[in-house]
């Protein structure tokens, strides 16, 4: 028995029962009706894969306009219903016109037995598809929406960043290619994906590809996907960025990372718009939206024969310059107020204030590693606080070269605070990470650190 609920709708009580009789061995659940206007209340109550439809009710009246009528009120309701018209006149063109509107088929009385079950047989498998179809596209749309859903703010007012943030606005209503250069730290990602959010792309999902993290082996398959045994490990197929970013935005980071002769394969994909996965012949169109970011000069590293200049103007449509976090002023004092309110949510320490003259210690350094160590230097000052308020001393920021490279009369103590300054700065300021590779603990580095700034 077919797991399908069937309604059936004709004013004629005689067809209502020779069709219970005849589909009640095939089908789960037999409902009829007598009255179209019941078919609404009906759809309500209950989830009917299948609605046999009589195209005419009134007595004498055989237009078929009630039948078109009552198709159109279920199919603008239940667009996944299967709608089978029945109608003992064999009109052609108002049976294409049902076709049209929306119905699944059409038999004509009197029927045949068995070719009425197999049309219904199918009608349930149509009905069946369209409910995955469109369980796939709401889990699509949901995943859509968590991958943008962690979506980071841009904090801060100085001109600089009005400025950026007034370009971010002028480009990201086109899909030209856009090029995102500053120091580490500076929120590039964040850029792309303010462009992304205020795009014609939003609601399609934004790809983000650290070109840094990817091995030259496994460059094509990331980017391009790969065909099932196309390598010793591909052991089942998968799309690339590009065929998952289609629709999209495709964001690459670190773009001045990717050696030379990637480079090319790269720069076909852009021009071509199309790829093939590792394994296969056959080319896949993509339609995305590409932003790229570096920390690298690029003019520079093509006057050096590193990067090709082809590729440079074919990302480079617009560039948009991120400020670094000492030229932004004031920002440092609203970025550094938002931090705080992250980690005393985020360690349980809702009183712990900054009072004045630590926060005119924040704002007078010049913040080397960007936001990423204001954010680091924040979230440590939280964690080693031992009272409601942070002072000067509670902040660590990168201890101060005693000496310029290459000078030779450094005392042990001037040594050792330059392999920590290089630490912390190979780092982005995180204290952890720059004390397992000087092999000390990290509350060693803390108090170096602090014995150096007396």
């Amino acid at each position: 028995m077919a797991k399908g609920n069937i309604l059936i709708v004709d004013d004629n009580k005689s067809i209502l029962s020779a069709l219970e009789i005849l589909l009640s061995p095939d089908f789960q659940s037999i409902s009829t009706l007598t009255d179209p206007n019941h078919i609404p209340t009906e759809l309500r109550k209950k989830e009917y894969n299948i609605v046999i439809l009589d195209m005419n009710f009134k007595s004498g009246v055989n237009s078929g306009n009630e039948g078109i009528y009552w198709l159109g009120r279920i199919k603008e309701t239940h667009p996944e219903t299967s709608v089978v018209m029945i109608t003992a006149y064999g009109d052609i063109e108002l049976t294409v016109k049902a076709l049209k509107l929306g119905a699944t088929d059409f038999f004509l009385k009197p029927w045949d037995n068995n070719k009425l079950l197999a049309t219904l047989k199918s009608a349930l498998q149509l009905n069946w598809s369209k409910k995955e179809v469109k369980q796939l596209r709401e889990k699509e749309k949901g995943l859509k929406s968590e991958f943008n859903r962690d979506q980071k703010i841009i904090i801060g007012s100085s001109p600089k960043l009005m400025q950026v943030m007034n370009l971010v606005r002028k480009v990201a209503k086109t899909d030209a290619n856009i090029l995102i250069t500053g120091e580490n730290g500076t929120g590039k990602e964040l850029i792309a994906q303010e462009i992304h959010r205020i795009s014609d792309r939003s609601e399609e999902v934004m790809v983000n590809v650290d070109m840094g993290a990817i091995t030259e082996t496994l460059f094509e398959s990331e980017l391009f996907g790969h065909v099932k045994g196309s390598f010793t490990d591909a052991r089942e197929s998968r799309p690339g960025k590009f065929e998952v970013a289609d629709k999209g935005t495709l964001f690459l980071d670190e773009i001045g990372n990717l050696s030379f002769h990637l480079q090319a394969k790269l720069l076909a994909a852009i021009q071509n718009r199309q790829i093939s996965r590792i394994g296969s012949n056959q080319m896949i169109p993509f339609n995305i939206r590409l932003i790229c970011a570096t920390n690298k000069n690029l003019e520079s590293m093509v006057n050096e024969g590193l990067f090709r200049e082809d590729l440079l103007y074919r990302i480079n449509t617009i560039q948009i310059e991120v400020p670094p976090l000492r030229e932004r002023g004031d920002d440092i004092l609203l970025l550094s107020e938002f931090f705080l309110k992250k980690y005393t949510d985020k360690y349980n320490k809702p009183h712990l204030r900054i009072n004045q003259q630590a926060l005119d210690k924040l704002i007078k350094y010049a913040w080397p590693g960007n936001i990423r160590e204001l954010q680091h230097t924040i979230e440590k000052a939280v964690i080693l606080s031992e009272s409601n308020v942070l002072k000067p001393d509670d902040f660590f920021m990168r201890p101060l070269q005693s000496a310029k490279p290459g000078k030779m009369d450094l005392t042990l103590s001037d040594m050792e605070m330059k392999m920590i300054s290089h630490a912390i700065d190979k780092h982005n300021g995180n204290l952890s990470a720059a004390a397992d590779q000087l092999g000390i603990t990290r509350q060693t580095l803390y108090n170096k650190i602090k014995k150096s700034e007396k």
